[in-house]
């Protein structure tokens, strides 16, 4: 009996020994495999894309991306008219071409979907010269993506980068503009969510905001909703 128990003991040993051998480096292959990846990661290369130089300013700017963002085909949104890429663009520096410095457009984490450089002349007036952005910044419709369907909202800067200031209302879509020199403005179309169903269709309603160049804010919608009520009553049905 004493031998039996004797045995069954070193059995008993021998499988515990065997199943700890088996499980051991799976879960230190795992661990490391994990361990890699996380690495991978972190040492992913910022790619930076090629200069965007303008002789009106005395700044050159950098387009900043990132390789490992660009993998998920909805966050891949190109960028529109003076700037275009297949990539996200993350960040853009801005470097003083006579002194050195330099310095990021954005603190905070966001996708700039386009950015173009707007001049407006006037007669008898001084040429006003700012960077217009399109800037994807929250996930307002919480699938925890950020991309061409949140809100695109617009920002604008001085040309060195600095002063940005947001000139269209959150939770709203950029549709187009067009500048009007003699005003010295800015009047921006804009798609609202206006149902609440966290899209932009067309069942939301536009509208138009007047943004001062001279003091840049977030622009008052032009149609209010009194007169969108007057127009609907003066339409035949």
């Amino acid at each position: 009996m004493k031998n039996y128990t004797f045995l069954n003991k070193i059995t008993t040993a021998i499988i515990i020994a065997v199943v700890s051998f088996s499980c051991e480096p799976e879960v230190t292959r795992n661990n490391e495999q994990a361990k890699a990846t996380d690495k991978a990661k972190s040492e992913s290369n910022i790619i930076y894309g090629n200069l965007v130089i303008k002789e009106q300013s005395d700044y050159l700017m950098i387009p900043v991306n990132f390789p490992d963002q660009d993998r998920e085909k909805e966050n891949n949104l190109s960028l529109s008219r003076s700037y275009e890429r297949s990539n996200n663009l993350y960040n853009i520096i801005f470097y003083n071409k006579q002194d050195g410095e330099a310095h990021l457009l954005l603190n905070k984490k966001a996708v700039i979907n386009s950015f173009e450089l707007l001049e407006v002349k006037a007669a008898n007036k001084p040429i006003t010269r700012v960077w217009l952005y399109k800037i994807l910044d929250q996930d307002t419709n919480a699938d925890k993506k950020v991309n061409a369907d949140d809100a695109i909202v617009g920002y604008i800067s001085d040309l060195s980068g600095k002063n940005l200031q947001q000139i269209t209302p959150n939770n709203t879509q950029i549709i187009n503009w067009v500048v009007v020199p003699s005003q010295n403005a800015i009047f921006i179309k804009i798609i609202k969510d206006s149902n609440n169903d966290k899209k932009f269709t067309g069942t939301d309603n536009t509208n138009f905001v007047r943004v001062n160049l001279d003091r840049p804010a977030i622009g008052t919608e032009i149609i209010s909703d009194r007169l969108e009520q007057e127009i609907k009553s003066y339409i035949l049905k």
